[in-house]
């Protein structure tokens, strides 16, 4: 996987990867590493047949690439990430419904995930359960102040996002982070 950032300005790739399951794949891959349709299948109740098509769809796209050099056999076909960091911005996609309907996903996706840890987050031990949080605020902004914004908070993620597992018997869970920065009256 290419360390690099893809910034998407193609909608029919903001397509590909707006879908609900293909970015539950491609999360797969980015948190767990190249898989074979099989493994992914197993991860998300769908069919072998299934997750086949939509891995085809991201390889199209460019999101995803096949590592042969996994495979144990000519039959076996691993997939894994083309890039880890995949950025798209309305902006680029004026009067787009398909990037209207990707917007809307991504809050959907994003909403669904705070949903699903308020709902269990009980099941989790008490450090986990104080670990976590939620945070909002108002603030008035230039546009050189928020670009500024965006390029900080973008810098921290990576930061945090490349720290490897220094084999230190501490344990580590995936977490979702999501940021959003809407502009309107309080």
């Amino acid at each position: 996987m290419s360390d690099e950032v893809r910034n998407i300005r193609d909608s029919k790739v903001l397509a590909a990867v707006s879908h609900p399951l293909r970015r539950r794949l491609m999360e797969l891959l980015h948190l767990d590493g190249p898989a074979t349709a099989s493994m992914l299948a197993g991860k998300t109740d769908q069919a072998v047949g299934n997750i086949s098509h939509h891995m085809k769809v991201l390889a199209a796209a460019k999101l995803v690439e096949e590592a042969p050099e996994l495979a144990r056999d000519q039959r076996e076909r691993w997939w894994k990430r083309a890039v880890k960091t995949i950025r798209w911005a309305a902006e680029d996609f004026p009067g787009d419904p398909i990037a209207e309907a990707a917007e809307v996903l991504t809050l959907d996706h994003q909403t669904a995930i705070a949903r699903e840890w308020i709902a269990n987050r009980e099941t989790y031990p008490e450090p986990w359960r104080g670990s976590a949080f939620s945070t909002d605020t108002w603030m008035r902004l230039s546009v050189a102040d928020l670009e500024e914004l965006n390029e900080r908070v973008l810098l921290l993620l990576t930061e945090f996002e490349s720290r490897t597992e220094p084999g230190d018997g501490v344990e580590r869970r995936p977490v979702f982070f999501a940021a959003r920065v809407s502009l309107g009256k309080p």
